[in-house]
């Protein structure tokens, strides 16, 4: 039985004329350089991180053919000498935590300021909790790349890994670690079918079909020698489940599959090794084969905060599942270390590689984590030897090795066949200060933090609300179920309750302007201002206090800056918590009180999205937590929330920051010239917030 089945554990088998395993980025991103120099009509670039600054160019560290280095000069000058090509770049919409980590603004990079061929996209068209982390260049549909590779910065290096390497540094000329990574690359009908997988991610983020093309020319690199002629290659996919669309596990399936085909060895490289249902089945795999040895490379050191925190534990549990099995010991888990006289340091491993035997090799973005399987989308690439391959997979198993030992994969394939164990070779090959080291189990050490990090950053599925809220806070011992009719009585107790809180209670001073005013003056002399005002937006925007009130009360103690500033913090940040809490407690009772003309309205926001929140911010029909508490229970997208209310609020924030101490006055003390001012800048919030939209519309159509 063949390993690749389609329908399966993978989307298709489609033949190539050519494929080439690329080994770090170095040369990836060569290959990269040169295919694009041949581009005539289509290029294609999805990932998962993609950076303006990124230095595409080879192992020597500096381009030598009169093109800039740097990725946006490079492709501003290709689209301007060749008119009809056209250059569409997606990414994923990343999290928040990312921040740190990534070139901000990437749209203003990559986008706005570059010429109309060059089209970015940030894919947000995914479930809660879900990223894009697909990696597939496609050039004129002719030849495709994917692999664990993005073109983002801190990723260079050439295969020597040496401890010091000038060309090793990001853009502010602060070098990192050696890194480790592969990508694969290939052409014909295998082509083909990853341009139509990228096209299809495109699409999901852009309300206009990309039609496909027929190949054009040959821009297979130059210099890039074919690993495999004339070959069969599969693709894997994992897309997770939505309201729309069932999820793809071929990505697990392959993994699974290809593990119970093992007979002699499996060779992993992987970036995380947290997937429990894999080490279920190596441990079972290997029960079953008693000659078959299992290795892994891996990363001994994880380069963020949230990875080392989320990861280390589940690897320790991936770990401990392998060594309390009775053969263990044809089982190792191992990290590159590069030494000279003085220090050592470890590899970054990044690459998702598996070889099984000399019958399979799998080259993708896949990691052997949870994440991989149900939660984001992801490709990988297999090719099946058919017998007469066998000797070419062998080959590339052996010559990653013998990187990581700093030795020739001639004397790998010869310390193999003297001990008969691919671990054994691994153990003692050396030189150069390259070894494998096992990992320190010492480092594996479970997490010191309240809450378990790793059920949130590395989830089997999309996390919705209620899966969120449980992870942190544990499963709930019991769920409280009431009726309809109760949950609608116990909300309108609840705005009955409030109004009488703002109209009988002392809760009502806060709204009068002679009680603020003063409070707020007094909040200004305190060195915690600024954490204190936007405490106070939070608070109050919870007892749906009137947000005008408390913007021109902030801008009037403050002054137009520091009051324009505290005020767009406080709002933005009591717009963000009450819309968590809309989406994390609103849902069921939003459903259960307006039954299917929920997801009409949610459709009908989804549809214009941003505007329509600009619009409700422009014309409240509602108190401000409101708006926010129902935009989240109607699920609307993050950004289209965040975005809406900062047009929509925008104008309003200026003038009343402008105005300060003026509308103070006003409100204190109106009269018929201060109220015809007041109006007067009403109808100017509404003309600039109106006009924003109109031309954000313009824009929308004008990409469409």
């Amino acid at each position: 039985m063949p390993i690749l089945q389609p329908g399966r554990n993978v989307w298709c088998i489609e033949h190539a004329h050519r494929a080439a395993v690329l080994v770090d980025a170095a040369d990836f991103f060569l290959a990269v350089r040169q295919a694009l120099l041949k581009a005539r009509r289509s290029v294609y670039i999805i990932g998962w991180d993609i950076s303006s600054r990124t230095r595409l160019v080879g192992p020597s560290g500096r381009a030598d053919d009169g093109w800039p280095e740097m990725l946006v000069d490079f492709l501003v000058r290709l689209v301007k000498e060749r008119p009809s090509l056209e250059v569409n770049i997606l990414i994923w919409d990343y999290s928040l935590i990312y921040v740190p980590e990534r070139e901000w603004l990437p749209a203003l990079s990559l986008g706005w300021t570059t010429p109309r061929q060059i089209k970015f996209r940030a894919d947000n068209d995914l479930p809660i909790g879900s990223a894009q982390h697909q990696k597939i260049i496609v050039i004129d549909d002719a030849i495709a790349m994917t692999g664990g590779l993005d073109l983002t910065i801190r990723r260079w290096d050439t295969s020597a890994h040496r401890i010091d390497e000038h060309a090793r540094v990001d853009p502010r000329g602060s070098p990192y670690r050696p890194f480790h990574d592969v990508q694969l690359l290939v052409d014909g009908p295998a082509a083909q079918a990853l341009a139509a997988l990228a096209r299809a991610r495109w699409e999901n983020t852009w309300d206009r079909q990309a039609p496909a093309i027929a190949p054009l020319g040959d821009p297979w690199p130059d210099g890039i020698k074919p690993d495999f002629t004339e070959i069969s290659v599969g693709i894997a996919r994992t897309l997770p489940s939505s309201d729309t669309q069932p999820g793809i596990r071929e990505v697990e399936k392959l993994f699974h599959d290809s593990i119970e085909a093992a007979e002699r060895t499996i060779y992993i490289e992987n970036q995380f090794l947290s997937a429990l249902s894999v080490a279920d089945r190596l441990v079972a795999r290997l029960r079953a084969r008693p000659d078959l040895e299992v290795l892994m490379v891996t990363s001994e050191i994880h380069e963020s905060w949230l990875e080392e925190r989320a990861m280390r534990p589940a690897v320790a549990r991936f770990m401990r599942r392998l060594r309390e099995a009775e053969c263990a010991e044809r089982a190792r888990i191992v990290c590159p270390e590069v030494s000279d006289s003085q220090r050592s340091v470890w590899t970054t491993v990044h690459s998702k590689v598996m070889v099984v035997d000399d019958r399979l090799l799998r080259v993708g973005s896949a990691n052997l984590n949870n994440r991989s399987m149900g939660t984001d989308t992801e490709c990988d690439l297999a090719i099946e030897a058919d017998g007469c391959g066998s000797g070419d997979i062998t080959r590339i198993r052996d010559r990653l090795v013998a990187d990581h030992c700093g030795v020739s994969p001639e004397a790998v394939a010869g310390a193999i066949a003297h001990s008969k164990s691919l671990l054994h070779a691994a153990e003692t090959l050396s030189c150069g200060g390259h070894r494998l080291r096992p990992m320190d189990e010492s480092l594996m050490l479970a997490s010191d933090t309240p809450i378990r990090i790793d059920s949130i950053a590395d989830p089997e599925e999309p996390l919705g609300a209620e899966e969120f809220m449980s992870a942190i806070l544990g499963a709930r011992p019991y769920r409280l179920r009431l009726s309809k009719m109760t949950k609608l009585i116990a909300a309108v107790l609840f705005l009955v309750l409030l109004s009488f809180a703002w109209t009988y209670a002392p809760l009502g001073r806060l709204a009068d302007p002679e009680y603020l005013q003063p409070a707020l003056h007094t909040l200004a002399a305190s060195p915690f201002a600024p954490l204190l005002i936007i405490g106070g937006f939070l608070v109050l925007e919870l007892l749906a206090f009137p947000i005008t009130i408390l913007i021109a009360a902030t801008a009037a103690a403050f002054g137009p800056w520091l009051g324009f500033i505290y005020a767009a913090s406080g709002t933005l940040c009591s717009a963000i918590v009450t819309y968590a809490i809309g989406a994390l407690l609103g849902k069921d009772i939003l459903r259960d009180v307006l039954g299917r003309r929920m997801q009409a309205i949610r459709r009908a926001i989804e549809q214009q999205g941003m505007l329509t929140i600009a619009a409700i911010r422009l014309v409240p029909i509602a108190p401000f937590a409101v708006i926010n508490v129902a935009a989240g229970a109607l699920q609307v997208r993050f950004l289209d929330f965040i975005g809406g209310t900062v047009i929509g609020m925008a104008p309003g924030l200026l003038l009343m920051s402008a105005l300060g101490h003026q509308a103070m006055q006003i409100l204190l003390e109106p009269t018929l010239p201060s109220i015809l001012l007041l109006a007067t800048c009403i109808l100017a919030w509404i003309a600039i917030a109106v006009g924003a939209q109109m031309a954000i519309a313009r824009y929308k159509k004008s990409t469409s």
